[in-house]
């Protein structure tokens, strides 16, 4: 066999054993008569020791890094020991050494704090799984997934797999389109999630379903975007919104107790309009405070008493005024209120400006608008906000009040980073309930389903989908942790007529909606129990778990900014005949 234990488990309690151990060569030092070798496995890392004078000392001269070794020797015990190392006060005095392969110098080391950069470690992905932090995050997710499975088999759920090829549909993100050969002219769509097929389930009768199951979304990329994502996918039957919320908090209890051993509290709710008038996000961060005053009020008013030339026309104007208290903070510069300042007009948070006062040791008020305020309205807006002595205060406003709630948000973050308040060992989870049912798209002119058009509607707001849509609220919630959307859902509509006048508000002719879902309609008319469900983003969990800024470190081969994956190099351009074979003309640019 090539190895009889692994680099990661041997103790003192076995010196004098004669083992095999296998794996790749993680570093060599040479000191004098003796030779050193951290040989690395999946498991960990063994020193072996090499005496000169021996074949195997002569061997071990010519090796490099990441060879893979296979060498047999007794275990005795290290005379310098290595604390940081769980087998760090044993070492193999090797007896043989047999190499498996040699190995090209690698383009960056495998070290945890490896000198590559993010494209190079991406282009030898298998490399860079070769370090021991990239493969703990991708054993974590393995850890998940097996207590997701655990979790939800005891609760009564089937996994059941569902297609990848699928049809397109409108309504959400841009579909990845598969082209059918035996179909010309006709594509299949790769899933945005399984939404219809897991209803359909409901409709079959399955009562509790689950699948982790593949996604793909043809969007702009960030931090926590890919094209193709994994996704814990759920859905119950005969259930209310209390009785989701109840089994899946149970679930997320259960994934914080058993990876990382963490007692998670009963988790608040919060809804949708709360979070946007204290945080400015559906999706607040709520491990720290600097919530929201509004002061539109209080300025409107402090205007209305001066002569119009005399206003201070930034706030004289705005419909939102709002306000956050940074504790303890009055000491910052001049300069850093300028970086914060330039930090809310770059282009990605759009705003004009930034307001900002202190309140200074004595009392007063130090303000960068003291010309047009006095210090009696200036004690006022410090007394609301609830500042105290060291407190600095940050301002914005816009004649847009969701816009400039949305960037107040931003500023919020940021100075959280600053003041390093978003510890990433430290968890706060809470649900965001009672969304709208509706968004109004600058794009399509149109309404747009806030999350999906098989979204209930509360059962009391059903009457204004005739009158007032836009102030419809969706039976909708989603799971938010630090400030990230982990997971989401509803309870689905189950009745045809309603499904249909849903499909009317979004605009849909009524062939359109035949066409597109009539599958679900007319399958809704042969008795569909009431149902809901939510589906986490996996790769978002892990990725918290783990204390990660991306999701693509805890990714086995994920794709890079510009959705590529360039150790494959796709996408790629294909053949001309395959492209005959598909019917598909594609125009060649000139390079």
């Amino acid at each position: 066999m090539y190895r009889t234990r692994t680099c990661g488990e041997l103790r003192l309690a076995d010196i004098n054993q004669t083992v095999t151990l296998a794996g790749w060569v993680q570093r060599i030092r040479k000191m004098g008569g003796m030779t050193f070798i951290d040989l690395r496995d999946r498991y960990g890392i063994t020193q072996l020791a090499f005496t000169q004078g021996t074949t195997a000392f002569d061997q071990a001269n010519n090796l490099g890094r990441e060879y893979v070794l296979q060498v047999t020797g007794k275990v005795i015990e290290r005379q310098s020991k290595n604390p940081q190392l769980p087998t760090g006060e044993i070492e193999i005095e090797v007896e043989s050494l047999n190499v498996l392969n040699p190995a090209l110098t690698p383009p960056f080391t495998i070290e945890n704090d490896t000198d590559g950069g993010d494209d190079i470690r991406m282009r030898y992905r298998y490399l860079d799984l070769r370090r021991e932090c990239v493969r703990k995050n991708l054993e974590l997710r393995h850890k998940m997934a097996f207590e997701v499975r655990r979790y939800l088999d005891e609760q009564g759920f089937l996994e059941v797999e569902t297609p990848v090829l699928v049809n397109s549909t409108p309504e959400g993100a841009r579909d990845f389109v598969v082209p059918s050969r035996m179909n010309p002219g006709t594509f299949y769509a790769l899933p945005q999630s399984p939404q219809t097929l897991k209803q359909l389930l409901m409709v079959s009768g399955f009562d509790r379903y689950f699948q982790i199951a593949k996604c793909f979304r043809d969007e702009d990329l960030r931090a926590d975007r890919q094209p193709e994502f994994t996704q814990i996918d759920c859905e119950m039957s005969f259930v209310e919104q209390e009785d989701i919320l109840n089994m899946f908090e149970g679930m997320t209890r259960h994934l914080f107790k058993t990876i990382l051993n963490i007692d998670l509290p009963q988790l608040p709710r919060m809804t949708w309009a709360d979070a946007m008038k204290y945080y400015g996000s559906d999706k607040p961060d709520t491990r720290f405070e600097m919530t929201f005053v509004e002061l539109h009020d209080l300025f409107h008013k402090a205007e209305e008493q001066k002569p119009e030339n005399e206003r201070f026309s930034v706030f004289a104007n705005a419909a939102y005024i709002g306000g956050i208290c940074a504790k303890g903070q009055a000491v910052y510069t001049r300069k850093q209120l300028d970086a914060l300042t330039d930090f809310v007009r770059r282009p990605q948070v759009g705003a004009k400006g930034m307001v900002y006062a202190r309140v200074e040791q004595d009392g007063t008020v130090k303000s960068s608008v003291d010309k047009f305020y006095t210090q009696e309205v200036l004690q006022q807006m410090a007394q609301t906000m609830k500042a105290e002595k060291g407190d600095l205060i940050l301002i914005l406003s816009g004649d847009d009040a969701m816009k400039t709630r949305k960037q107040l948000s931003e500023l919020r973050l940021e100075m959280a980073r600053q003041m390093g308040l978003r510890d990433p060992k430290k968890f706060s989870c809470l649900w965001v309930v009672d969304f709208p049912m509706y968004e109004w798209s600058d794009e399509e002119q149109r309404l747009m389903a806030m999350h999906h058009p098989f979204t209930s509607p509360k059962p009391e707001d059903i009457p204004l989908l005739d009158t007032d849509p836009a102030s419809v609220r969706a039976n909708a919630y989603d799971m938010v942790i630090n400030g990230v959307e982990v997971g989401g859902g509803s309870i689905r509509i189950h009745d045809a007529l309603l499904q249909e006048k849903i499909f009317e508000v979004l605009g849909f002719t009524p062939e359109q909606a035949q066409t597109k879902f009539g599958f679900l309609m007319n399958a809704f008319k042969y008795g569909a129990p009431p149902h809901g469900g939510l589906a986490y983003g996996l790769d978002r969990v892990v990725s918290l778990f783990a204390g990660l800024d991306s999701i693509r470190d805890c990714i086995a081969f994920p794709k890079n900014n510009q959705g590529k994956d360039v150790m494959l190099g796709a996408p790629s351009v294909i053949d001309q005949i395959q492209l005959d074979e598909l019917q598909i003309s594609v125009r060649q640019e000139n390079k």
